[in-house]
């Protein structure tokens, strides 16, 4: 007797003694009534014994064949118990998102708390930094969404939105007069340092970084307490900044994009989650 029973077989066994017939039980399968003969005469060689009176158009199952449909039964519900955990599983693997630093607080927490509520068996990790870190991240495959800052038409996503930026000093103090000018500014890598460098390199102007942090609003705060000059998007500027434009000597800096990307294989919680974050950016940019 063969020791491996195919549940391909099984679930023909328990089709027809379900519906009493080969003819129901083909409709049942969508099989044709012969494959179905051919299934349960291949188990019953298999076994070694009958399991089914055939009684011209009907069927009714042998004493071994009452056996082998309850084992059938149970070995058919404990294949689907394991299917539907795996699945189950698989749409349980976490939604990780990657945020620009000053997107990781009161804008987009609103919007994580709401979606977090709504499918509590999912596990969000979001993961806040410098662009150029998260966008790494997201080429690697280590992020399945990322709001990602570009100068204009570098990169594409499945949304966009223009990232205005404003020349910024502290309210009381003059910077741009000394003779070196302090900078205030994140590390190398970042954007918006690369631009202030370029800019005053091109004014042939002196300058110095005076404070380097990886925080956008680190710089704020920097620049509010007198510490030196900055480029930060126009939404982030304070009434403790004064804005420098072209008639103090600085030129307007073209507005970078930010970009939503998402990666081709979303979870549907994934795509509900990118289409909330569309919304709140629409919010955020529309003011």
């Amino acid at each position: 007797m063969n020791s491996t029973l195919d549940p391909v077989l099984l679930r023909s066994l328990v089709a027809v003694i379900d519906s009493g017939s080969f003819t129901r039980a083909a409709e049942s399968t969508h099989l044709t009534q012969s494959t179905i003969s051919q299934q349960i005469r291949k188990l019953e060689g298999q076994l070694g014994c009958d399991l089914l009176v055939r009684k011209k158009r009907y069927a009714t199952p042998t004493l071994e064949g009452e056996r082998i449909v309850a084992y059938a039964r149970r070995i058919l519900a404990m294949m689907e118990d394991a299917i539907a955990e795996t699945v189950s599983s698989a749409e349980q693997r976490p939604i990780k998102l990657g945020v620009p630093e000053d997107f990781a607080t009161q804008e987009l927490m609103p919007t994580l708390s709401r979606f977090a509520q709504a499918f509590p068996e999912v596990r969000l990790e979001v993961k806040s930094g410098m662009c150029s870190e998260i966008w790494q991240q997201f080429n690697q495959g280590e992020l399945e969404l990322a709001l990602v800052k570009h100068r204009p038409e570098q990169a594409m996503g499945i949304a966009s939105w223009s990232e205005p930026l404003s020349w910024i000093d502290g309210k009381s103090v003059d910077n741009l007069s000394k003779q070196t000018i302090p900078l205030v500014g994140l590390p190398s890598t970042g954007l918006y340092r690369s631009e202030m460098a370029h800019t005053f390199d091109s004014l042939g102007k002196h300058w110095r970084m005076s404070y380097i942090t990886s925080s956008l609003m680190g710089v704020g705060c920097a620049v509010e307490a007198g510490l030196g000059i900055s480029l930060l998007p126009s939404r982030l500027v304070t009434p403790l900044h004064q804005v420098l434009t072209e008639q103090d000597g600085l030129p307007a800096i073209a507005p970078l994009e930010l970009i939503l990307h998402a990666q081709p294989q979303l979870s549907q919680q994934g795509k509900l989650l990118a289409e909330e974050l569309i919304a709140t950016c629409d919010q955020i940019y529309a003011m």
